[in-house]
């Protein structure tokens, strides 16, 4: 009897957690499809309004954050790149360098480390400020001025976060397979920059250039949509953003793995 009820009560968390991440999903989803529908409907209003707060978002989101996203670049052509161009030149299996790091820096390194720099930069900066904003009723004080909260406070930052992502994962990546390739010949490995390069030319297929497009368009508009549906959904207390802010990012590092895993199958299809 008592291993019966330990087991029921394993079995009502379990369905209690299946429903309770359902009900986010279903609320984000529809939150995007709102959002979705307020970019292509109101895509020409208020454009002298909405355009400089996208570049704000882009500026905050993408070149203030050059000399972090360099550094991590140089740190993983040295780590990755550099050791595993000296590694393969050891063994004499130099011909797999550019399918390398196709699969490893290009595919799966470069959007991740770039989707979470902007979600440390922007996504835990917007739940605070929307939240903020929230609480304070100044969401409301919008809403009764006849302004839309979506339009005015959401679609800049999905379109700037999304624009900001793929800019900064395709500089890491150039930064990167640079560096990669500067670290191997300060180890005097025997590779030219044409060789180097005509490998990762060869490695290249265009799918992976539409794909990476996708990806971090994908991973910049889900770090914004998550956030901001935390920061506007519901009717916050000052003390409760902290908390907020937090399953946000959890929920945001939940979603881009799955997007990432989702672009991965996408990859082996191809």
């Amino acid at each position: 009897m008592r291993t019966e009820t330990k087991f029921e009560g394993y079995l009502d968390a379990t369905g209690y957690g299946v429903l309770q991440v359902a009900t986010v999903v279903r609320e984000l989803m529809a939150f995007a499809m709102i959002t979705l529908g307020v970019t292509l409907t109101k895509f020409r209003v208020a454009r002298r309004v909405i355009r400089p707060l996208v570049y704000q978002q882009i500026w905050n989101s993408g070149v203030r954050v050059l000399p972090m996203v360099s550094f991590l670049a140089m740190a993983l052509g040295l780590l990755i790149i550099g050791q595993t161009v000296a590694l393969l030149a050891k063994v004499g299996e130099e011909g797999y360098i550019g399918t390398i790091m196709v699969a490893v820096v290009i595919r799966e390194l470069g959007p991740l480390l770039a989707a979470a720099i902007v979600l440390a930069r922007s996504g835990t900066a917007t739940v605070i400020e929307l939240g903020t904003s929230r609480a304070l009723g100044e969401v409301e004080v919008l809403e009764s001025l006849g302004i839309d909260p979506i339009h005015y406070l959401v679609v800049p930052r999905v379109v700037g976060l999304a624009v900001a992502t793929f800019c900064l994962t395709t500089y890491m990546i150039l930064v990167a397979l640079l560096s990669g390739w500067v670290f191997a010949f300060l180890r005097d490995v025997p590779l030219t920059p044409v060789e180097y390069f005509g490998q990762l030319g060869d490695a290249l297929r265009w799918e992976d250039f539409v794909l990476l497009g996708l990806k971090t368009v994908a991973f910049g508009s889900i770090i914004a949509v998550v956030n901001c549906y935390h920061g506007l959904a519901r009717p916050l207390r000052i003390e409760e953003v902290p908390q907020v802010t937090t399953r946000a990012v959890v929920e945001t590092i939940a979603g881009c793995v799955l997007i990432d895993a989702v672009f991965l199958v996408g990859y082996f299809f191809i």
